[in-house]
């Protein structure tokens, strides 16, 4: 009989973790949740102050059944599901499910990081299963499922079947509506910039930028305005009055959170959250690597803190002065004023388990994406315990004439952080030089460059900037924004073009009726304001039923009154020049598996369907005749084709110094016009 039984949730912890505990530990996994609320029906009694049913998943009963077995077999059994309230829950369920007698040992452990140290720390210090973090969990799965099955029926009256509201996800779709929204109501200003080309020497020109008059800041917001300037300026000189030189600290930084490891991910790596997530799950339960078996790569994926353990700071700093010397180690501390208040700081902030593992030495274990991601972890908490950058910085003023230029140079003194990591905004910070100048000297114009500009809209939301905005509001937590987007993207209420996410009439449809009826639901206020409340449940302040008996009494009122006033919303339909093959319609556009195609609308008398091509206006280089399509693969990658099926001109980008078709120019993409 074995003496112990360790349960964790995924089959591959099993591998990390059964070699650094011996042969009297037997490790299994639950595969995740085993019991649940039934999909069939609501399973929250809002009639019965709350109460939840449970069942065993379906297909998961022979799991229980199993660990139940092993349960019953062993002398002391330890609850290792995932250090947060999904695992603090599935812990709860399965002690439950196991019906054991009230006299066999069964702890509590967590470990934020897979290591023996961590593993074996947790074994010596079990602990019993933490209600308070329980009935957070109980108490956020109770509102969604609330949210979610009594909400949605509505929007299956009113709109179409097959359409969810979500807690999150509702406010993040008005998010992204109110942005379209913005878009389109934009008007542009005109303005205009105006820069001197100013002769140095025969060979060395610099050139100086307009900033105003007599010192003062002035907009130039048409061209009257600009050749004003020139014309006051005439041949004078360009008179030096200030030099100012100073030093500039940029401060590393700070180690990844869930958030920030997603947005950077998807800034510097192009992945989406969802990919994110699954490949740093994977470096996270452990990566096969030669001669050290299943290793775990990363902490916990799943915090918003930016703490970081005492052993780790030391051998953080072991390493940056082995390896780049003292003057590159900080002694400062992380820390993210801004967040202090909001954070749940039970985990660590996400870093390489092994600092020693540098990705490059592990390149040939992992996959592309793997190691991709790896990088990007290893390198920002190296970074993070380096010490600021300092740049030298030179302010030059000119005065022509009453109007004042200005000339900036900016070039690193001491790359301290830059030296490991460098986000987009640290590439975008170009070096640059100006000639040696002093107060008094006089430079002599060679000419004037004007250009016109108008103010741009607001940019649509990505993925990235969607979860930033999210988490500034504190609306949801890490585990959220990753199956939020999915199911955005999944019900079809946004669609995704390169990194931009845009709202459809389907999503604008979905929005309205719960702008209309369900105010609070779409609330950012609102939805933060329970996210505190779930905290303060979790932090053991407040009773996980008062939170429901607060929130569905109004909730209730809201349905009542969206079920009798609600009017029905007709979707229109995006109809297209193309003919059905079979009738003769005018084909419409609509939503499958791998984005847009082309339907009838007669359906379902009518089922022709084909492809949906995108106009570029672009001819083919290859046949000369026919225009260029823009396609998908099924994998939603873009490429570009041409129409006619007798060429097989195909390419990942369009062709450079494309010929446009003058009768489609309408659909030749602005830059491509320019």
């Amino acid at each position: 009989m074995s003496k112990s039984l360790v349960i964790v949730e995924s089959p591959a912890k099993v591998k990390t973790i059964s070699k650094f505990l011996g042969k009297d530990y037997v490790i299994e996994a639950s595969m995740g949740h085993l019991i649940d609320l039934p999909k069939s029906s609501i399973g929250v009694d809002v009639d019965n102050d709350f109460d939840i049913k449970y069942i065993t998943i379906r297909g998961k009963g022979h799991l229980l059944s199993n660990l139940r077995k092993k349960a019953k077999q062993s002398d002391v059994i330890y609850l290792a599901t995932d250090p947060d309230r999904e695992g603090e829950t599935i812990s709860w369920h399965l002690k439950n499910a196991f019906e054991l007698p009230s006299n066999k040992e069964i702890h509590r452990i967590t470990f934020n990081e897979i290591t023996k140290n961590a593993v074996t720390s947790a074994i010596n210090k079990p602990r019993d299963i933490d209600m308070n973090l329980v009935n957070s969990q109980q108490a956020r799965r109770a509102i969604d499922r609330i949210v979610g099955y009594k909400i949605s029926p509505i929007l299956w009256e009113k709109v179409k079947n097959k359409l969810s509201a979500g807690r999150v996800q509702s406010v993040a779709l008005r998010l992204i509506c109110e942005r379209e929204e913005e878009i389109n109501k934009f008007i542009p200003d005109e303005y205009w910039t105006l820069n001197a080309i100013l002769k140095v020497d025969k060979n060395l020109t610099v050139e100086v930028n307009f900033y105003g008059k007599d010192g003062k800041k002035i907009d130039l917001k048409d061209e009257k305005s600009v050749d004003e300037v020139i014309t006051t300026i005439g041949s004078n000189k360009f008179k030096i009055v200030n030099v100012k030189k100073s030093k500039r600290e940029k401060k590393p930084p700070l180690p990844f959170t869930t958030s920030t490891m997603q947005q950077e991910a998807g800034k510097i790596l192009n992945f989406p959250i969802s990919k994110t997530m699954s490949v740093a799950q994977k470096l996270y339960e452990g990566i096969d690597l030669p001669g050290r078996g299943t290793t775990a790569l990363i902490t916990y994926l799943r915090t918003d803190s930016v703490r970081i353990a005492d052993e780790a700071i030391a051998a953080c700093k072991n390493y940056i002065e082995q390896n780049y010397g003292a003057a590159y180690a900080s002694d400062e501390v992380p820390q993210d004023k801004e967040k202090n208040n909001k954070v749940q700081d039970a985990h660590e902030a996400i870093r390489p388990t092994y600092i020693d593992l540098a990705p490059a030495d592990i390149k040939d274990s992992l996959s592309k994406d793997e190691y991709r991601l790896y990088s990007l972890i290893w390198r920002r908490f190296i970074a993070c315990r380096m010490k600021s950058a300092i740049y030298d910085t030179e302010r030059v003023t000119f005065d022509a004439n009453t109007y004042t230029f200005t000339a900036n140079s900016s070039k690193v003194a001491f790359p301290g952080y830059l030296t490991m990591y460098k986000s987009l905004e640290d590439e975008e910070d170009k070096a640059s030089k100006l000639p040696d100048f002093n107060v008094g000297d006089e430079l002599e114009l060679e000419k004037f460059d004007k250009e016109q500009h108008f103010t741009q809209p607001p940019a649509h939301f990505t993925e990235s900037s969607l979860v930033k905005l999210l988490e500034e509001n504190g609306i949801g937590r890490p585990s959220t924004y990753a199956p939020t987007i999915n199911t955005l993207l999944k019900r079809r209420y946004v669609t995704k073009e390169k990194k931009n996410l845009f709202v459809t009439e389907l999503g604008l449809a979905v929005n309205s009726i719960m702008v209309k009826a369900f105010k609070d639901i779409v609330d950012e206020k609102f939805t933060a304001n329970m996210e505190k409340q779930l905290d303060e449940v979790e932090s053991g302040n407040v009773e996980w039923k008062d939170v429901l008996r607060e929130f569905y009494p109004k909730l209730k009122v809201e349905l009542e009154n969206a079920e009798n006033n609600l009017e029905k919303i007709s979707i229109k339909e995006e109809v297209t020049d193309e003919k059905c093959e079979k009738c003769g319609a005018n084909l419409i556009v609509k939503y499958g598996p791998y984005g847009k195609f082309l339907a009838c609308p007669n359906f379902p008398e009518c089922r022709f369907t084909k492809s949906y091509f995108e106009h570029t206006g672009i001819r083919c280089p290859e046949c000369k005749e026919h225009e260029i399509y823009k396609l998908r693969t099924k994998r939603g990658r873009i490429f570009y084709g041409c129409s006619s099926p007798d060429c097989n001109y195909m390419a990942w980008q369009l062709p450079k110094d494309a010929e446009v078709i003058p009768e489609l120019s309408k659909y030749v993409e602005t830059d491509k016009k320019d």
